[in-house]
């Protein structure tokens, strides 16, 4: 009984049409607001009620929170740390403002520390 569903994928695997996975393309994010305007992004070191631990805000975003979330997860998976986005503003765990800034300048951002 514990291999029957085992037989059953064996027999699916053979219907399965042959064919080259498709490439995963990463999706574009808009990099401009309603108006046609890119945006400055200002990347801040915030100690405040955090316990004394830093964390890297970007403020300044105009677009959607969906956007603002990919961005999100693309600079988190580049700078391999955790972190959130939430209200048009991405939090990166940890004092990582230059390593922020040359990710959002490689992605096509107009950035600045502050």
């Amino acid at each position: 009984m514990v291999n029957d569903w085992m037989k059953s994928l064996e027999a699916l695997r053979d219907t399965l049409p042959e064919g080259e996975d498709a490439p995963v393309e990463e999706a574009e994010v808009s990099h401009k607001d309603a108006a046609g305007r890119q945006p400055r992004l200002d990347i801040v070191l915030d100690r405040k009620n955090r316990k004394g631990k830093a964390a890297t805000i970007v403020a300044g975003f105009t677009f959607g929170d969906d956007d603002v979330a990919a961005v999100a997860a693309r600079l988190k998976q580049k700078l391999g740390t955790g972190g959130s986005a939430r209200g048009g503003e991405i939090l990166i765990q940890g004092d990582k403002r230059q390593q922020v800034f040359e990710a959002l300048s490689s992605m096509g951002f107009k950035a600045r520390i502050i």
